[in-house]
């Protein structure tokens, strides 16, 4: 990653500090503080028709959402100003987008309940261990099947679909069924008329 990306995701470069301690800012540590109590009091708690009032929320704090996106208040969010949603996903109920690297899912993808996206990782040969962001893409129509795990950097093809409790650490095919751990195609996804 270079230092601009790191800068702009509120992230310090342990070598450039030539100390181990926190990976970020002081600003984002308050922006995700602030969140947090937010969304706590004002989205978590919240009826499950009300996705416009919690993208609401999301929203005044950064993040990207289209239109008719539906997203539960169990839902967890590392960072909402890194992560991008469009038109008509959905975000199932207790997903886990861990999103200290960016997180985008396209238009009309489904990430069903208890799916954890995590678009981050170490550096396990870094003597301080030094955060790596590996943005994830689940491409439009996508299908992030229940309690499901998308790794770092991977990216789900247009219309792929990753099985319950499947693991991708590789990207996915579009339009293909994949399950497992980790996830291999299985056939191609058709649809009937």
């Amino acid at each position: 990653m270079d230092r601009e990306t790191a800068r702009a995701s509120g992230l310090l470069d342990a070598r450039e500090t030539g100390q181990q301690r926190s990976s970020f800012t002081l600003q984002n540590r308050i922006a995700r503080t602030l969140f947090g109590v937010v969304w706590k009091v004002g989205a978590a708690w919240t009826p499950p028709p009300l996705h416009a009032w919690r993208c609401a929320i999301l929203r005044a704090f950064g993040a990207r959402i289209g239109r008719g996106v539906r997203l539960y208040g169990s839902v967890q969010i590392w960072l909402p100003a890194n992560l991008t949603v469009d038109e008509g996903a959905i975000i199932g109920p207790r997903v886990t987008l861990y999103n200290q690297g960016h997180i985008t899912i396209g238009s009309g993808a489904i990430i069903s309940q208890g799916a954890h996206i995590c678009a981050s990782t170490h550096d396990v040969n870094d003597r301080h261990f030094q955060l790596v962001l590996r943005p994830i893409r689940i491409e439009p129509n996508a299908w992030v099947a229940a309690e499901a795990f998308v790794g770092p950097g991977v990216v789900i093809g247009e219309g792929a679909v990753l099985g319950a409790r499947g693991a991708a650490f590789r990207d996915l095919d579009a339009w293909t069924i994949y399950s497992g751990n980790p996830a291999s195609a299985q056939k191609t996804r058709t649809f009937r008329d």
